[in-house]
């Protein structure tokens, strides 16, 4: 650094007051030369990812999201869809993916737009009565995911036990414990990427579609051409279909890993980096790529969804109609038609998403409601800096391990937490839509024609599967 008429000259880029650069070309005078706005900076920054290499780059909240969909407990749903009906749900992914991608987008935009959760949100569109009503929605999610962790556990120790590792009740208790200390000691980076890593567990029901002896022909058949029952019963399973696939704990879970990622990005500090925050290339590149990372892994969601249906339609399915309670029993039943090579591979397909499911299960409903209480909340933050947060995410992950080790039915837990999350998921879509439609909060990110109709018809049909739900239930 050298100095003209004491003023420090540089050949650097100098920081200035109004927050632009120039770049110093060692004078001090700086006439006539144009001023670079930092975001433009961000922008240069981001180009080191053009092209299909960036998208790639941005696969991340959504992918993770679409992949905790494919929990145990889906993993059996799909499995037993299969094993009753062969190939005769298949036309069920075709109608869940627009719709729960649609819905996943609108969550994931919110987020987006301004950097604040769902439960955050609730808090600022609706009034006393509304933010309480929110409350007891959340509260009833929390106690589902809870008993959905605890039925998940218990299928990762099942797969162990398959594997010829152990007792179920041990591996139950490891896998509870293990997520609950990386969850609490791991840095939102570090557990961001082990949730990337457990994603790619769900590739192996592809690699077992090699082992099931398909007919592509009836696969495509079935696919296209809607095989619908006039029975209680194929009714019931296509509502658990469509109930597992389009859950409310994914709803918060979007809008709160988009938020902390938004956060990680570091150009606004602390706090999470807008579209507002950024240049309209920049907001436009961002809003693209985000849309493109919900829309993969929703799309992988469903593929796995088709997978699973098409393998155990191929194999236990083709047998005659049988009952699959766990995707252990799924598992179990794919050896003697598939051999164990199958067998094996579908154990460690539903080991890994069990992982992937559990703190994503006790994380959203937790985010939702210290967010919709005004506290701190996210993996990225300490325990001391969110400790509602983490009482409640501990809540689910620990007490959930503990119900494992009780001696508990998870069959019966799955019932119950299928007969909540089918009531809750339409009102929780009506919150969703009624955020993402308002002007104040959303701008001109607010939900478009596509957007409304799909997201209003998705809530429409949740809420006639609640109704179909709660008669099938009654009556069984």
């Amino acid at each position: 650094m050298t100095e003209v008429e004491g003023a420090p000259v540089t050949s650097e880029w100098a920081p200035t007051i109004d927050g632009t650069r120039w770049l110093g070309l060692d004078a001090p005078d700086r006439e006539g030369v144009a001023p670079i706005d930092s975001d433009e900076v961000g922008d240069a920054q981001d180009d080191e990812h053009p092209g299909w290499r960036g998208y790639l780059k941005s696969l991340g909240p959504g992918l993770v999201t679409g992949a905790s969909d494919d929990d145990p407990s889906g993993i059996a749903t799909y499995s037993q869809a299969g094993a009753q009906y062969q190939y005769g749900l298949l036309w069920a992914a075709l109608l869940t993916f627009p719709l729960s991608a649609t819905v996943q987008e609108i969550c994931d935009r919110t987020a987006l737009t301004t950097g604040k959760n769902l439960g955050e949100l609730a808090r600022t569109r609706f009034g006393r009565w509304g933010t309480r009503v929110v409350g007891l929605l959340l509260i009833t999610l929390l106690v589902a995911n809870t008993l959905n962790i605890t039925a998940d556990v218990l299928a990762v120790g099942a797969g162990m036990n398959l594997l010829g590792a152990g007792p179920i009740e041990l591996w139950a208790g490891v896998a509870g414990l293990a997520v609950t200390v990386l969850i609490i000691t791991g840095s939102f980076e570090t557990i961001a990427r082990v949730f990337k890593f457990l994603c790619l567990a769900l590739l192996v029901y592809i690699v077992v579609l090699f082992f099931a002896g398909v007919s592509w022909r009836d696969v495509a058949l079935y696919t296209f051409v809607p095989h619908i029952e006039l029975s209680a019963e194929y009714f019931a399973l296509l509502v658990a279909v469509l109930g597992t696939t389009i859950s409310p704990y994914l709803f918060f879970w979007q809008s709160a890993h988009r938020v902390e990622e938004l956060e990680a990005d570091g150009r606004n500090g602390d706090e999470a980096t807008t579209l507002s925050d950024r240049t309209t290339k920049k907001a436009q590149r961002k809003e693209r790529r985000s849309r493109f990372d919900v829309f993969f892994g929703i799309g992988f969601s469903n593929l796995v969804m088709f997978a699973i249906i098409v393998a155990t339609g191929a194999t236990i399915g083709a047998q005659g109609a049988a009952d699959v309670n766990s995707a252990a029993d799924a598992a179990s039943a794919l050896k003697p038609a598939a051999g164990n090579a199958a067998s094996m591979l579908f154990a460690l397909g539903f080991i890994g998403s069990g992982m992937l499911a559990i703190p994503v299960l006790a994380g959203s409903a937790s985010t939702g409601i210290a967010g919709l209480l005004g506290q701190d909340w996210g993996f990225s933050e300490r325990v001391r800096q969110a400790p509602l947060f983490y009482a409640l995410v501990g809540l689910g992950t620990v007490g959930g391990t503990a119900l494992s080790l009780l001696g508990v039915d998870p069959m019966s837990l799955l019932v119950v937490v299928a007969v909540i999350n089918g009531i809750a998921a339409a009102p929780f879509l009506v919150v969703v839509m009624l955020i993402a439609s308002d002007r104040s909060i959303m701008g001109e990110h607010r939900n478009r024609r596509v957007a409304t109709i799909l997201g209003w018809g998705t809530a429409s049909l949740m809420g006639l599967c609640a109704v179909a739900l709660l008669i099938t239930t009654v009556t069984d």
